[in-house]
């Protein structure tokens, strides 16, 4: 019995804790993050050199360093003052993620539950898919209001609902049938094999879109934006900013909304790693 319990001791593979596990998830992580800022930092040396040098005008495609000197300048004051405007898009895009998120899981819920649910709503929803979202901007502006920012959230909850409904779905039905004959062969019911099957396995596949419409309802926010609403908003700077050839501050906008997409993408990460640590183990990450 020793002999054998010393060779399944030394078969397990050993793993750091504690807080080597932290620094050697700290590390990782660093190591993760290194190329994509070897890139960025290249591209943007590149484009400061390079824009001079092949004779464009800085005036249509500014350098980064204008670009920086422009947000810079237009951070918090002024007429094109770039901060409030991120803040409000922010919270029209949140809005909009909640809105098309809790509607695609409710119709995830309903179409993996009942064929009839299925066959009803997954036509309508590939077919709202379907419809070019340009097309919902006037409409949704005039239904709520040029002012009201409910219809620039709607516009976001459009384009975030399709991802979540169809991967929570898949999630919910792709379920090894091993499992379900397992939780079965105990007498377990629906609502238990839901949650203690069906829902942890559909969390990967609902955190995987999350990650998706995050920058989506940042994109429908902005477009709704293009289309009239406050002045205060990224969309409308964007504009503004282009109409009056100031575009070394159209390009510093951009520059923002990217970088709140980023933003928005690496916390939904983060909570993913909180609620889900076991998904990013297996996928090596942790």
């Amino acid at each position: 019995m020793s002999a054998g319990t010393g060779s399944l001791a030394t078969a397990r593979p050993i793993r750091p804790g504690g807080g080597r596990a932290r620094a050697w998830r700290a590390r990782r992580s660093a190591t993760d993050l290194l190329p994509p800022l070897v890139v960025a930092i290249v591209a943007i040396a590149t484009l400061e050199w390079l824009l001079p040098a092949a004779g464009i005008r800085t005036f249509l495609l500014p350098r980064p360093s204008q670009v920086l000197t422009a947000l810079a300048e237009n951070w918090s004051s002024g007429r094109f003052a770039l901060l409030p405007a991120a803040i409000a898009t922010l919270q029209e895009a949140l809005l909009g993620l909640l809105i098309g998120t809790a509607a695609g899981v409710l119709v995830a819920f309903a179409t993996a539950r009942w064929a009839t649910a299925r066959g009803l709503l997954l036509p309508i929803a590939v077919a709202a898919n379907a419809i070019p979202i340009i097309a919902f901007a006037p409409l949704l502006n005039n239904w709520f209001g040029l002012l009201n920012p409910l219809s620039k959230a709607l516009m976001a909850a459009v384009l975030v609902f399709f991802p979540v409904m169809a991967n929570v779905t898949r999630g919910l039905v792709q379920v090894e049938p091993s499992a379900l004959e397992l939780m079965r062969s105990y007498a377990a019911s629906e609502w238990t094999i839901l949650r203690k099957v069906r829902i942890p396995n559909a969390l990967p596949y609902f955190f995987t879109a999350l990650k998706v419409v995050t920058t989506f309802s940042l994109i429908g926010a902005i477009v709704a934006e293009y289309f009239g609403g406050s002045n205060t908003s990224l969309g409308r700077r964007i504009v503004e900013s282009a109409s009056a050839l100031k575009y070394d501050i159209t390009w510093g906008a951009i520059a923002l909304a990217a970088g709140t997409g980023i933003a928005f993408y690496l916390v939904v990460v983060a909570i993913e790693r909180l609620v889900i640590p076991w998904a990013a183990a297996l996928r090596g990450e942790g």
